[in-house]
């Protein structure tokens, strides 16, 4: 049985599906969906989709977990040559968007609403697991990172994500008259009363509050924090960083200077790892 916690992170996504209040599209459109690709691109990793976002792997069983809107069931769905492709999502909401983008790209995928902290799939089902953003978002993330393993074949891979505790959340205490100079400057994040997040005194409640005003769970993690979460049941294979978002300012940072910035002060860390507990 679901605890309280879950049922109120599956209320705030069911009402606050990622990218909702952002675009000027109707939710849900061919152009909506458009607008949503640029952004993740030239946002979350500074113009160029990173090549290590998307393993080398057979043919074989693919789980996009936390699927959202479906971004990475497109792109994953567009390059890999799949047997099967599987979208979860917690969210009914999350899961009619993910049918619909793929509908306009003639694609498909199975779909199917469940808790990621208690998958529904046998042991060893899935040759690769997708899955970015996600598991901060869920109360006990370390059950998360055990079904991942339980369910990946003996020789399967993953790609995880979480928020990254980078130098500016961890000295945010000492730097955070910098944020309120950026609000003068008419810096914020646009929708889901995020307007005065950067006069937050709390780098715990900016990371949780980065994604709506009334978002129950959201984390950070520190390189080693993360790795400890993933080393008894994975074999790390790489970690590398990304994310920093251009578009809260409301002037254009020049290309060189958002990849600079992208390399810096990243706020996701990601990790390619293999079943099996790493040895490190």
């Amino acid at each position: 049985m679901e605890n309280e916690s879950i049922k109120d992170v599956r209320s705030f996504w069911e009402e606050n599906p990622l990218f909702k209040g952002e675009s000027d599209f109707k939710h849900g459109t061919a152009e909506y969906f458009k607008e949503h690709r640029k952004v993740v691109i030239e946002d979350c990793f500074a113009g160029c989709l990173d090549k290590r976002l998307f393993p080398e792997i057979k043919d074989g069983i693919i789980l996009d977990l936390g699927c959202g809107p479906g971004f990475w069931t497109v792109e994953m769905q567009s390059l890999y040559s799949s047997k099967s492709m599987y979208s979860v999502d917690l969210t009914h909401n999350a899961l009619l968007l993910t049918k619909k983008r793929l509908e306009i790209k003639n694609l498909s995928s199975k779909y199917i609403q469940t808790n990621a902290e208690e998958l529904p799939f046998r042991s060893a089902s899935f040759d690769y697991v997708n899955c970015q953003g996600v598991i901060h978002h869920t109360p006990k993330t370390e059950n998360c990172v055990k079904e991942i393993a339980r369910i990946l074949k003996p020789e399967g891979k993953a790609l995880i994500s979480v928020y990254y505790k980078n130098v500016v959340l961890r000295n945010w205490s000492k730097i955070k008259l910098i944020g309120r100079f950026l609000l003068k400057t008419g810096a914020k994040m646009k929708g889901r009363g995020r307007d005065n997040i950067f006069y937050l005194n709390n780098e715990d409640d900016i990371i949780r509050l980065y994604d709506g005003i009334d978002n129950p769970v959201g984390k950070a993690y520190t390189r080693n924090d993360f790795t400890n979460l993933l080393r008894p049941y994975f074999k790390i294979k790489k970690i590398f960083y990304h994310l920093f978002p251009a578009r809260a300012f409301p002037f254009t940072i020049p290309k060189y200077f958002h990849r600079i910035l992208d390399r810096k002060l990243p706020f996701m860390i990601y990790a390619e790892v293999k079943k099996g507990r790493s040895v490190l």
